[in-house]
């Protein structure tokens, strides 16, 4: 048997029902009978419990075999109903034959005056209590059956977040490594110096970006490194004209997020902001914490007669998506175009650590 009751916790949790049950209808057939007490007990818990197990056992294999999803309710009705009453007349046929052994044994604390009627009684408790387990067994295969169908479902999503990260990823503008490599190659004759720093912020960012999981959340202050490492190997490429402007709560930085999920809004600022204006500009990172929620606003000059970038909403939509499967619908991003100023703000659970492990 598998399932809870196959637990030591469940099977002992059953084993006092089951005593509980035996004891309370030996008190009935005490009274009943006009027998004494004891007499009873020895009669009539010792049977309950062997009922118990083979009718658990039987209930349970029979609910296996005729899943509720599965077959017709008639015949699980029937298969059922059949089961109950074989089940019945063998608890009455035990009670008889082990009260006429004890009987037989001429003891005085063993045997009671077990009538037809009481036979009958036991049988009619005996066919009620089958179906009560058949009904408890498929109850328990449901809960598993949605426990387990929920824990695919966890899982589906976390293949299915590791395949964004992963697409994610491989969205990292190609040019953005060209540009790079483009500026590496001219640093090198005239600034030997640069073009190993750029270099090294290179490698650090591909070293960090590809070492994220993405079912492992990480704190704030983590993808701020990231970040850092993206806009020094632009600030190479830019000069003067890239500007970097942050704002960061310092309760902010323990906060927990998806991982790269600030990285793609930080690219669209120098893509579709610093790129298209001859002076550059300033790019501004925010963070803030506001008791349980956690804001992150990133902006980005714009000229003010050009026309909003149509790649935007490539990155945009993914972190939208990225934030309501791991959030739902307790999160948010929303992005608008203020005057010269492109914003995009994000509000989302404020998650640390502990929270995690609680």
């Amino acid at each position: 048997m598998s399932g809870p009751l196959s637990k030591r916790r469940g099977a002992v949790a059953l084993f006092l029902v089951c005593l509980a049950l035996g004891l309370a209808l030996a008190v009935m057939l005490a009274r009943v009978a006009q027998a004494p007490w004891l007499n009873a007990a020895l009669l009539v818990v010792p049977a309950t419990l062997v009922y118990a197990i083979g009718t658990g056992f039987s209930a349970f294999y029979l609910c296996r075999a005729y899943p509720l999803n599965a077959r017709h309710p008639a015949a699980i009705a029937g298969v059922m109903g059949v089961a109950a009453l074989f089940a019945g007349l063998l608890w009455a046929t035990l009670l008889q034959f082990l009260n006429s052994v004890s009987l037989l044994l001429d003891v005085r604390w063993l045997g009671v005056n077990l009538s037809q009627s009481l036979l009958a009684l036991f049988f009619g408790v005996g066919v009620l209590l089958y179906c009560l387990v058949a009904a408890v067994h498929y109850l328990l295969l449901e809960f598993v059956r949605a426990k387990t169908a929920e824990q695919r479902g966890l899982e589906a999503q976390l293949m299915a977040q590791e395949a964004q990260l992963r697409m994610l990823r491989t969205q990292i503008d190609p040019h953005f490594l060209f540009n790079s490599l483009n500026s590496i190659s001219a640093l090198t004759s005239i600034n030997a110096a640069g073009a190993r720093q750029m270099t090294l912020q290179l490698a650090s960012f591909f070293r960090q970006s590809l070492s994220l999981e993405a079912h492992k959340k990480i704190a704030l202050q983590e993808e701020l490194v990231l970040i850092r490492h993206f806009l020094a190997i632009e600030q190479v490429r830019f000069g003067a004209r890239l500007q970097v402007a942050e704002s960061i709560d310092a309760a902010a930085l323990a906060c927990l997020l998806p991982p790269m999920l600030i990285q793609p809004l930080v690219e669209n600022a120098v893509k579709h902001g610093i790129c298209g204006l001859t002076e550059g500009g300033l790019i501004t990172i925010e963070a803030r914490r506001a008791g349980s929620l956690l804001h992150i606003r990133v902006s980005n000059p714009v000229e003010a007669d050009q026309a909003p970038a149509r790649g935007n909403g490539v990155g945009l939509e993914n972190v939208r998506q990225r934030l309501a499967g791991a959030y739902g619908h307790e999160a948010g991003v929303h992005w608008a175009r203020r005057g010269a100023a492109f914003d995009v703000t994000i509000s989302m659970p404020a998650q640390t650590g502990d929270m995690e492990e609680e």
